[in-house]
């Protein structure tokens, strides 16, 4: 074996032994730190599109009209949630995008079906419960090309909605969660989604809020592994004010193949690696303000994409129960990200409480020289209006402007229309 491959082992296992026990410190400080404390109403961080969360939230809205068409079957339901701790939902999502002046396609449409939920086994109805998590989706396109590939076929370089694709069935995650410290800490393992627990804030969810990926986890300036990423993530309260979590999982996952997991760990240990820190004035608005910073590591993976890492920040506030400004972004280095630099800026305006919200966001973003050597800066801008009719039903008109598409030679504007309606049980 040569010197530099000896180096490049020695290299990639420093990282994943350093990212390790970063694991152990920020799961055993929150531990600490939460025991320290008597409220016991905080959960840890974690992403709207959680399935504990998704589950909570669509139970929560507020519709313009309170239709009865379902409620004998939620009924049902939340009678056996409540003597089992067996709780689950379905929801269906249509994406229909239309772009002007493309080169390639022009249009696309897509839909997927999600079954998801959790099941408490230990603890039920105590703060350091146990649950079994799973989501289980099937992704297909009505048209040759989905939302998902609209973006490159028209010159861009980017997601215009990265969700929304044609892998057919597919596991989004399948995992044991277990809460600590009167809620205030938690640990997950098996089968990841990681934009589940990395860079969260309120408008990142393709089902709910932005379409585009630079308005979206990452600032798709992040290397994130695929959804069934088989690993281990844990964090929670370190002080009233601070929170810390970190996690390693496989970083050639495949959703539509997700046991091979066990044997590209055990095979080719190629990892993704963060952690998080994050500030907030008081631990129950956690979720609404908050600024935060991600340090992330990938190994180079079977697929040849190169190892990389990168540091994103992240800032929202709450005001008034109705605005949300916000302000993030993103450096990479090397890796396999779209964007090697990306600055975010945007307005969430949620006019009556849970029954949707409006939200516009810009974004500045330099393609990843990597992978687009010569590629010049894109601006991107999204416009979008959530607004949940009843409660099993959600619209979302959208509309993007792209000015100057990296790969687009012949265009400097695109016009991108959208329309997502998502119905939930």
């Amino acid at each position: 074996m040569s010197i530099s491959v000896q180096k490049e082992q020695w290299k990639k296992s420093g990282c994943q032994i350093l990212f390790t026990v970063l694991l152990v410190i920020a799961f055993t400080a929150s531990v600490q730190a939460a025991e320290a404390t008597s409220d016991n109403t905080i959960k840890p961080r974690l992403s709207t599109d959680e399935v504990e969360n998704q589950i909570i939230l669509d139970h929560a809205a507020n519709p313009l009209y309170e239709s009865r068409l379902l409620a004998p079957v939620r009924a049902w339901r939340d009678g056996v949630a409540e003597k089992t701790g067996f709780n689950w939902s379905l929801d269906y999502t249509a994406l229909f995008m239309d772009v002007n002046d493309s080169p390639g396609e022009d249009n696309a449409r897509s839909g997927m079906v999600r079954f998801f939920g959790y099941w408490d086994l230990v603890d039920r109805g105590g703060p350091n419960k146990g649950s079994l998590n799973w989501k289980i989706e099937n992704r297909h396109s009505y048209t040759d090309v989905a939302p998902g590939e609209l973006g490159f076929q028209s010159g861009y370089v980017g997601m215009l909605a990265p969700a929304f694709n044609d892998q057919g069935k597919r596991l989004t995650n399948l995992y044991w969660k277990q809460y600590f410290a009167d809620g205030k800490a938690t640990a997950v393992a098996g089968f990841l989604d990681v934009t589940d627990y990395i860079d969260v804030y309120l408008l990142a969810s393709p089902w709910t809020g932005f379409n585009n990926l630079v308005f979206s986890t990452g600032s798709a300036s992040m290397d994130i592994p695929n959804e069934a990423a088989l690993g281990v993530a844990a964090g929670g309260m370190v002080t009233g004010q601070v929170y810390a979590h970190a996690g390693i999982s496989d970083a050639n996952s495949d959703p539509t193949d997700p046991f091979e997991g066990f044997d590209s760990v055990a095979d080719d240990s190629d990892f993704f690696k963060w952690v998080e820190i994050g500030f907030t004035p008081k631990q129950d608005k956690i979720y609404f303000d908050n600024i935060h910073i991600t340090f992330w590591h990938v190994d180079e993976r079977v697929n040849d994409t190169p190892d990389g890492w990168g540091v994103n920040l992240s800032w929202q506030k709450l005001i008034t129960d109705k605005w949300l400004p916000f302000a993030r972004g993103g450096y990479t280095k090397d890796s396999g990200s779209l964007l090697e630099k990306s600055v975010t800026v945007g307005l969430g305006y949620q006019p009556v409480p849970m029954r949707g919200v409006i939200g516009l966001g810009f974004n500045w973003g330099e393609p990843n020289q990597l992978s687009f050597d010569g590629a010049d800066n894109q601006y991107t801008t999204e416009l979008f209006w959530r607004y949940q009719l009843t409660k099993e039903l959600a619209v979302t008109p959208s509309i993007q402007y792209i000015k100057d598409p990296a790969l687009n030679l012949e265009d400097d504007n695109l016009w991108v229309f959208g329309f997502r309606a998502r119905v939930a049980l």
